[in-house]
């Protein structure tokens, strides 16, 4: 059963990613602002070159914000050492590459990729084995466990990923487009295993996605254009089969908002709006585009 959701466990502050590329500097991310609460199932969703995976390789450790603030349970990740972000890595976060031959070491059997980061961390083998068999049958793979990569389909090659990436027992899962790579039917599976690892162990997941359809399967999806989040779709499990999803504009720490182009070519906004306030909120009309 899953607690109450009140801590926050991610908190990103106008972080800022810009990459130099020979003479050309690449924004990849652009004073970004997320709040994630610790159990929750969130989904970052973008194109290709949104930001989407910039922002994940941050909060795994793999790489640095240009500026801005960055903490996970309250750590700052700029103010971390080389040491204390390798144990971040190790212990704090589990991480699940789209490519499914990735997250496997091929000349290993399921269960001794599962126990390698628990030998690293020097766990002894009584540890490590019963450990192994626990998230194997959590993931459904009680049966292949013996099973190297070549004798597994890639649905249960992702889920041995899954099952390596909780070995040390973290807190938070991300996970870079873990089903881009499987069919509708096997990515369906997939889910249901992070479902099952959220509501079971209460790891606070993040998975990155190019399909906005996946708000009927995690608490929360947020999508990401251009480097800054734009808007926020939440799904309602207390009304009807649990699938009423509500849509919101994010308006960011400097009050910034991008407004969906679908929205923008339904009200005839182009370059400019007239913004007045009413009893209702705040509205946006189209402006005198000519001037």
């Amino acid at each position: 059963m899953k607690n109450a959701k009140s801590l926050t466990h991610i908190s990103c502050e106008d972080v800022f990613k810009i990459y130099k590329i020979a003479d050309l500097e690449v924004v990849a991310l652009r004073g970004l602002d997320l709040e994630v609460e610790s159990g929750e199932m969130i989904a970052i969703v973008g194109a290709s070159g949104s930001g989407k995976s910039t922002l994940l390789n941050i909060l795994a450790g793999y790489d640095l914000p240009s500026a801005g603030k960055v903490s996970v349970l309250g750590r700052d990740l700029l103010s971390m050492s080389s040491s204390e972000i390798e144990g971040y890595r190790r212990t704090k976060v589990g991480f699940i590459w789209q490519q499914t031959g990735r997250n496997m070491f091929p000349y290993l059997t399921a269960i001794e990729n599962v126990e390698l980061p628990m030998m690293l961390i020097g766990d002894k083998p009584e540890k490590r084995r019963k450990r192994a068999e626990h998230l194997l049958e959590l993931v459904g793979l009680s049966e292949r466990m013996d099973h190297t990569q070549d004798r597994l389909s890639g649905g249960e090659q992702q889920r041995v990923a899954i099952a390596i990436s909780l070995s040390n027992n973290p807190p938070l899962l991300l996970a870079d487009e873990p089903t881009g790579e499987l069919d509708d039917a096997t990515a369906g599976e997939v889910m249901k295993v992070f479902e099952s690892v959220n509501q079971e162990l209460n790891t606070t997941i993040m998975i990155v996605s190019h399909d906005q359809d996946i708000a009927y399967k995690v608490d929360r999806v947020v999508l990401i254009r251009d480097g800054k989040l734009s808007t926020e779709i939440t799904r309602d499990k207390s009304v009807g089969d649990g699938n009423e999803l509500e849509e919101f504009i994010i308006v960011d720490g400097s009050g910034r908002v991008q407004v969906p182009k679908t929205l923008l070519d339904q009200t005839k906004i182009e370059r400019r709006a007239k913004v007045r306030v009413d009893d209702k909120g705040v509205i946006l009309e189209p402006g005198d585009a000519n001037k």
